[in-house]
């Protein structure tokens, strides 16, 4: 199959190494400059430090050339990139397209999918790609497990089983809304727990906080028309389990970074890479507003971010709140009139 890959930065480039060995690759990147110097030095040093980029691994900043002729669209830059990588697409003809990009869009609240029902010709197969995986892993060829949904499922398992392989497994699935919602909201609590650890509450707190951030996800999820059962999967408890607890995850580290009493800006310039959950975070808390879901920890990190309270004030608030019974604090959420299931969240 011939592929393009859409986004240089660490995960679609580990994508890229990934499927070389397998299918025709391109290897996209806005850059001129950067597409050079990755095709000199066969390495993305900034990005994906030590991986040698295959031989076969073509690269280049010409959008058009890249898409010209491919079967698949794999589209691995930010969500703030993503509108514009799909008027590319729609404007080569592609016939298929994956996103790799997680969040809601910023201004609109809309997640990739409704990006895509407006850019994209119906004609044209779509779906995402969303799970737990850091990409130095998967360009390492460790093991690996993600999804690949659509709301086609014939489509999801045609893709699973083009891109599948025994170290990186593709599973199919047609809950489209919740995979998205899932890997969405991950990156929010992902930055909670960061802070949880960074003021040493310990383990027990994290657990409990990943525990509770998972229930945040599926009342969401649901909300939006998602399955409930999907937030028991890779898209849902999985990615937020590695997220969560791993060292390699970006938003994690923002966490622990406002935890120090670092402000957001000095957070980011330090990071020096794109955090998702720094813009999902105010997103999805306008979005539970909205749909009057009760996300007191996508809250309480907006509020961080926005600068409204500390990290340690937003900690001690969470911890103050009313307890309940576990089984009505999982399933709370507003009248089912409330919070029908909506096309979009600006629906």
């Amino acid at each position: 199959m011939k592929l393009c890959v859409l986004g240089a930065g660490a995960w679609g480039t580990a994508l890229a190494v990934a499927y070389s060995a397998d299918h025709d690759v391109t290897l996209w990147t806005r850059d001129a400059a950067h597409a050079a110097l990755l095709t000199r030095a066969r390495e993305n040093a900034r990005y994906l430090p030590g991986i040698t980029l295959p031989e076969n691994l073509r690269i280049t900043a010409e959008r058009a050339a890249a898409l010209h002729g491919c079967d698949l669209a794999l589209i691995v830059t930010p969500i703030a990139g993503l509108r514009e990588a799909l008027k590319a697409v729609a404007a080569a003809g592609t016939p298929a397209v994956l996103w790799a990009c997680k969040g809601f869009e910023a201004g609109s609240g809309l997640l990739p999918h409704a990006v895509a029902e407006q850019e994209l010709p119906a004609a044209v197969a779509r779906g995402a790609l969303s799970g737990p995986s850091f990409a130095i892993e998967v360009a390492r060829g460790q093991p690996t497990a993600i999804t690949v949904a659509s709301k086609d499922l014939a489509f999801a398992s045609r893709m699973a089983a083009e891109l599948h392989s025994p170290r990186l497994r593709l599973y199919a699935q047609d809950d489209l809304t919740g995979v998205e919602v899932g890997g969405a909201v991950k990156n929010v609590l992902a930055i909670a727990t960061g802070v949880c650890d960074g003021l040493g509450f310990g383990l027990n707190a994290r657990a409990a906080l990943i525990t509770r951030g998972l229930a945040e996800i599926a009342r969401l999820g649901e909300a939006l028309g998602g399955h409930g059962i999907t937030f028991m999967g890779l898209a849902g408890m999985g990615d937020l389990i590695l997220t969560c607890t791993g060292d390699l995850s970006r938003n994690r580290r923002v966490g622990l970074m406002l935890a120090e009493g670092l402000s957001l800006a000095e957070v980011l310039d330090k990071l020096g890479h794109v955090a998702e959950g720094v813009s999902t975070a105010r997103e999805a808390a306008a979005l539970a507003r909205r749909t009057g879901v009760d996300m007191p920890i996508t809250r309480a990190v907006a509020d961080v971010l926005d600068g409204r309270v500390s990290a340690r004030d937003a900690a001690e608030r969470l911890l103050a709140r009313d307890p309940k019974v576990e089984q009505e604090a999982v399933l709370e959420r507003a009248d089912e009139a409330d919070i029908a299931p909506l096309q979009s969240p600006r629906g």
